[in-house]
């Protein structure tokens, strides 16, 4: 189902970070100065412009969208096979990241950007307990999780072994876990992150063949936000695999 974008600066964000847009809408009383960065990109990306009607603009966007809104096309789930697929096609070792109770979008946003930057084949979630595919990981992935495989399964545990059976060594960073810096993650990988507030559950913690953290300097906080995490994992991960 296609969503709407409301705002200046949240259309122009979307166009710049490369998510799929089906059409802008410009009010008819916007000049050209306003909106001329939109419906530049537009034009580049070959995406209609449409100018309405501010009254039409509202009904369609809502009242704070300031003469500009757009809609956005949705981001179609991956399966896990799509992902195993990606990396074969590649000819890589998988390095999949498997996301226990992510539920803030923001954090799910900002890991597909790095595990997409950083060479990851996919992202792999659960139906529930789990932020979702939305505008808002979208913006927050700068477009990447339009161009990075997320999974979405009913049992994460079920994808663990899933992945385990397809050759993949299954690695939860957590507290309490070997040095990262001293792990071995030159292989085919699945590398398990839970959430912000219970992290990594019990029964998949432990179905993992073997956990990982990342040495703190300082321990007056005590573990890092979880977009930041994946992101030094996949580093660390994504190093070895290279090279």
């Amino acid at each position: 189902m296609a969503e709407i974008i409301s705002g200046k600066n949240a259309v122009l964000e979307a166009l710049k970070g490369g998510l799929p847009i089906n059409k802008v809408w410009v009010a008819e009383n916007i000049d050209e100065h306003f909106a001329g960065a939109i419906l530049r990109l537009a034009r580049e990306r070959g995406i209609p412009v449409r100018r309405l009607p501010k009254a039409r603009l509202t009904q369609l966007a809502g009242p704070d969208h300031r003469g500009v809104a757009a809609e956005a096309a949705s981001v179609e789930y991956a399966a896990l096979a799509d992902i195993l697929a990606a990396a074969e096609l590649a000819q890589q070792p998988p390095l999949i990241l498997l996301l226990d109770g992510v539920e803030d979008p923001h954090n799910l946003g900002a890991i597909i950007r790095s595990a997409h930057c950083l060479g990851a084949h996919g992202v792999v979630i659960a139906k529930h307990r789990s932020a979702q595919l939305n505008q808002t990981v979208l913006r927050t992935s700068a477009g990447a999780a339009a161009l990075l495989p997320v999974a979405r399964v009913a049992n994460l545990n079920q994808a663990l072994q899933q992945l385990k059976d397809a050759g993949c060594w299954t690695v939860a960073v957590d507290m309490g876990g070997d040095d990262l810096w001293s792990g071995d993650l030159g292989g085919p990988l699945a590398l398990v992150l839970g959430g912000e507030g219970s992290g990594i559950s019990p029964l998949l913690k432990s179905n993992c063949d073997f956990c990982l953290s990342i040495p703190m300097s300082r321990g007056e906080i005590g573990s890092l936000n979880v977009s930041n995490a994946a992101a030094i994992v996949l580093a660390a991960a994504a190093r070895q695999l290279r090279g």
